[in-house]
């Protein structure tokens, strides 16, 4: 029986050798000597997509590349040979055909070029990695029994050999390649010895008819307020028969509503008479939508997704070819501000303020998977960030990763394969012309465009990092990249003569602006120039003064990213558990010596000798590997919290956006990264979750002025702030309340100076509590915790803090569905609440409400302690905690016992009163006896909340989720700085 029409991915049963090993032809081995793995065989399991290196890992052969100095032990490809990373690949895959129907193999990414065999037969598959590849097999497939593919993957012509001192992009030969940069080796990564060389992403088979449909594109135009909505599309279509087809080609577009597919219109259906072996384009008419749900960045709204189906049916056939498409309904329009000279955003004519971070690729060996990618996009909607840049060193990057930026409405800066490190300047000098196939780049670029064009989230084209691209390139890019008349305001200086044609058909994209490179055109200082950085270890102040950085938008601003210790330990061996040395040096600075594997791995300093005092001895000496670890998640939450905090105090007076360097690390890196390789968040994640709120309360470091951060497009009126500032033992000598307050959107609004560093013999070492209140409710809008010292001091009062007990209750819920654990718990700190009365003396109702309401007063309703930060109170449907109190909503939803849900209530017993400092949960796998350096953290898990504190009556709700492996019970530990020991609070 034929095989309905559509696309089968083949993603499982991959073996691969070494083209040396082999002593067989592609033929043979298609035809008739199939290989197979065996105790003799050089054949492997291989990893499809993914890399020769992955690959060699999973079967053992070579060790694993990101533990300790093992990548030393892999023979790099400069000195090997590209023989040596030329491997075959092998498959089989059945599927029989009727008589009018046809088959492509399809290779969405090969690096660097390959030769295929499919029954005996060869295709070639032409160099460039980041081209499709699409074969018509249907002459030569076995439809009565299994087909055999073997595909011969070559590595790029030019892998370059790797300098004694490193640097970036090694040798700089790579450039000279369509092809990843960053795999010679720079700052963040050591080198990749195979270059990436393999079947890197999806390979699959398509079924069609004899009409097939290529490339859709598709583009909504609105009117100036976005009530009245077009959608234009596009699509080119193939009759690969040879005989005219008569072909209705249909459009229809749906959305999800409350798990019930919705069909919204049927909206076209045209017929044609296509020629035997012609392509032809049809364009739909303009297909008009009223007030339709808009997509909107993270932060702005809701990521409204309607799917677009294109259908082609054929006469005497029925259904040919179906091509489906997620699309948002949204315009993005972007110029360079008049005030900051930054380069400002606008969706849906509302300007965003760009908070975000750079990319370089999921995972250094390739293995690229939805499951992965998925969590690294939650991760960074999870830190309220609204833009990732992928960095041109790295990949244009997939489908599946858009598709999850569409999901969470994060904004995708693409760049496209140049940096300046190699394409122009460095040491030895590169190449300065670009890759040596400039028509092989612009193809590449074209494939590109195509493959990445419907998805809402991507906002912008760059041509390069930090340089442009050679000047035949750089114009071709801007000629195929020119907008249509619709989105033509995003140009600037006039001096651009405008597109004469309307048609969707003259444009390859059309809608987003391509700039020439990071560092010009509204970025950095618009001219070319250096100016993107610093790399390094700031005082927490520094971000917030005028002389930080001069430039409106500034691209890369990097830091430090030490992981947890149980990550040193998962992926180092005891010699890497080594803390570094703090040596004084002649200025009375100190320089940290790390050990030579945390050097291997690009370990970055805590400290800026001559620049900036070292930040985790403002805590004291680090005792051992877990002591270093916990006061580097202290400077990490504090250095990231600041830079954005710094970055928003700015925010449209200075600044347009600001992008960290960088949010991730493609392995086992120790340096500018919110979550490790493995998958576990540093507490720099958690400053970034605090300080990117769309609506948030922060203290100016600088100032000391209390501000709040608007970045809603709507005003807030009748809101209060409240500002406590505790000491070690316990007690409030500092409170304020500031009321009838009313905040302006899109603005950063100063309220008042927090003076208690001013008053008489103030601590040393303290903490601040600011929150931001709606007034009608007593709900927190925005909650904000600093621990703070005096000016020239330090955190050293923290260390004997540490001995402090704590009581804490924590009451646990959990609902479990399969493998997937969701959880809340409710943390409160037990300890008893000063009096509000001393505070209160002015009878104020809003003060005397919320001091009793924090205090545990049984004759008030303690709700609002329990509300989460709203991300825009217009939209914000998570208010069942209001009506009746957390409790009451728990056990509404989990009224019913079942299998698996329970709640259960954890005290940990003390008998001190004060904050309970830096407390942090994580999730392991529950065993009876555990070996030295044994990582049993699950990972990943997404938290609400992490790396957070409670003042005395304060309590918080924190909600965990993850996934569990078959067989393995899971076990929540909370943790603390007041809580060293740990406590299992789930089991």
């Amino acid at each position: 029986m034929a095989v309905a029409c559509g696309k089968r991915v083949l993603d499982s049963g991959w073996i691969a050798a070494r083209s040396t090993e082999v002593k067989l032809t592609g033929i043979q081995l298609t035809t008739t000597n199939p290989p197979s793995v065996g105790p003799k065989s050089p054949w492997m399991e291989a990893v499809v997509p993914g890399s020769v290196l992955a690959t060699l890992v999973k079967n053992k052969v070579v060790p694993d590349p990101f533990y300790g100095l093992q990548n030393e032990a892999i023979i790099d490809i400069a000195d090997s040979g590209r023989d040596y990373y030329t491997f075959w690949f092998f498959t089989t895959f059945d599927c029989k055909l009727s008589a009018d129907q046809f088959l492509d193999l399809n290779f969405r990414g090969v690096n660097y070029s390959a030769e295929v065999y499919l029954n005996g037969h060869k295709k070639l598959l032409p160099k460039g990695m980041f081209r499709r590849h699409s074969l018509d097999v249907t002459s030569i497939l076995n439809s009565e029994g299994s087909n055999l593919l073997t595909v011969l993957v070559h590595p790029p012509d030019h892998p370059g050999k790797i300098p004694p001192e490193g640097g970036q992009g090694g040798d700089h030969e790579i450039g000279k390649d369509v092809t990843t940069q960053y795999v010679e080796g720079w700052d963040w990564i050591c080198p990749i010895r195979d270059r990436n060389t393999g079947i890197w992403d999806e390979v699959s088979i398509s079924v069609t008819g004899p009409v097939k449909i290529i490339d859709p594109h598709l583009v909504s135009t609105f009117n100036d307020d976005y009530t009245r909505v077009y959608l234009e599309a596009a699509v080119e279509l193939e009759n690969q028969s040879s005989s005219v087809a008569g072909c209705t080609i249909n459009i229809q577009v749906t959305t999800e509503l409350e798990g019930d597919v919705c069909l919204v219109e049927h909206l076209h259906t045209q017929y044609l008479a296509i020629a035997a072996g012609k392509r032809v384009h049809y364009t739909f008419p303009q297909l008009f939508f009223y007030k339709p749900n808009l997509w909107w960045p993270n932060g702005m709204g809701k990521q409204a997704l309607y799917n677009v189906t294109i259908t082609a049916n054929i006469e005497g056939h029925g259904e040919s070819d179906t091509r489906n498409q997620l699309f948002g309904f949204r315009k993005i329009e972007s110029s360079i501000d008049t005030k900051t000279g930054g380069r400002l955003f606008k969706v849906n004519g509302q300007p965003i303020f760009i908070r975000g971070g750079n990319w370089i690729v999921s995972d250094g060996l390739l293995r690229l998977s939805r499951k992965r990618y998925e969590t690294d996009i939650k991760f960074h909607a999870d830190m309220n960030f609204n833009m990732i840049r992928c960095w041109g060193g790295g990949l244009a990057e997939r489908p599946d990763f858009y598709h999850y930026c569409d999901i969470y409405g994060i904004l995708v800066w693409q760049e496209f394969w140049i940096t300046g490190d190699v394409d122009g300047r460095g040491v030895p000098v590169s190449n300065p012309n670009g890759p040596l196939d400039h028509d092989l780049f612009l193809l590449c670029a074209r494939d590109t465009v195509k493959l990445l064009r419907n998805h809402p989230s991507l906002a912008l084209w760059v041509g390069g990092n930090e340089q442009v691209p050679p000047p035949d390139i750089n114009n071709a890019l801007k000629q195929d990249l020119q907008l249509m008349p619709h989105f033509q305001t995003v140009i600037e200086g006039g001096g651009k003569k405008l597109p004469v044609s309307t048609a969707l058909s003259d444009y390859l994209d059309g809608t987003r602006i391509y700039i020439q490179g990071s560092l010009w055109d509204g970025f950095a200082d618009g001219q070319g120039n250096f100016t993107d950085g610093p790399y390094e270890i700031q005082y927490p102040e520094s971000f917030f003064k005028d002389d930080f950085y001069k430039y409106g938008f500034n691209p890369e601003v990097g830091s430090v990213g030490m992981p947890v210790a149980a990550t040193i330990r998962a992926t180092m061996p005891i010699e890497g558990w080594q803390i570094p040395l703090f040596n004084k040096v002649a200025d009375g600075y100190v320089e940290e010596v790390p050990n030579l594997i945390w050097t291997y791995h690009k370990y970055i300093p805590y400290s800026k000798p001559s620049k900036v005092h070292d930040q985790i001895l403002l805590y004291g000496l680090p005792t051992d590997l877990d002591d270093f670890c916990l006061k580097a998640q202290l400077v990490n939450y504090i250095q990231y919290r600041a830079l954005l905090e710094g970055y928003s105090s700015h925010m449209w007076s200075k600044y347009t956006g600001v992008l960290i360097w960088k949010n991730q690390n493609p392995w086992t890196g120790l340096r500018g990264q919110f979550y490790d390789h493995l998958l576990d968040q540093t507490a720099g994640f958690y400053g970034c979750r605090s300080a990117a709120e769309p609506l948030h309360i922060q203290l100016n470091l600088a100032t000391y002025f209390i501000e709040v951060v608007n970045t809603l497009p709507n005003d807030l009126s009748d809101v209060a702030i409240e500002a406590s500032v505790w000491d070690l033992e316990g007690t409030s000598p500092y409170y304020k309340v500031y009321e009838d307050l009313s905040i302006p959107s899109k603005k950063t609004t100063r309220i008042a100076e927090m003076t208690y560093p001013k008053s008489k013999n103030p601590k040393p070492a303290y903490f601040l509590l600011l929150k931001l209140y709606n007034k009608s409710d007593y709900s927190i809008l925005s909650r904000n915790f600093y621990w703070l010292h005096l000016p020239g001091g330090d955190y050293k009062s923290l260390e004997p803090f540490r001995k402090k007990k704590i009581p804490l209750e924590l009451t646990t819920q959990t609902f479990i569905t399969g493998t997937t654990y969701e959880m809340e718990v409710l943390v409160q700190n037990r300890s008893k609440k000063p009096d509000p009365s001393r505070h209160s003396t002015d009878q104020n109702n809003f003060v005397t409400k919320i001091q009793h309401m924090a205090a545990g007063d049984d004759d008030y309703d303690s709700t609002s302690e329990l509300q989460p930060a709203i991300t825009n109170p217009q939209e914000n449907d998570d208010d069942w905690t209001r009506k009746g109190g957390f409790f009451r909503s728990m056990s509404r939803i989990f009224s019913s016992e079942t299998d698996g849900n329970s709640m259960r209530v954890c005290e940990v017993n003390g008998g001190d009163v004060g904050v309970a400092f830096f407390l942090q949960f994580s999730v392991h796998a529950a065993k009876d006896k555990y070996q030295e350096g044994e990582d049993t953290r699950i990972l990943p898990v997404h938290y609400s909340d992490n790396y957070f504190s409670l003042v005395p009556g304060e309590q918080m709700r924190i909600k965990l989720s993850f996934e569990v492996p078959p067989g393995v019970t899971p076990r929540v530990i909370l943790h603390g700085w007041n809580f060293p020991g740990g406590h299992a609070v789930h089991h």
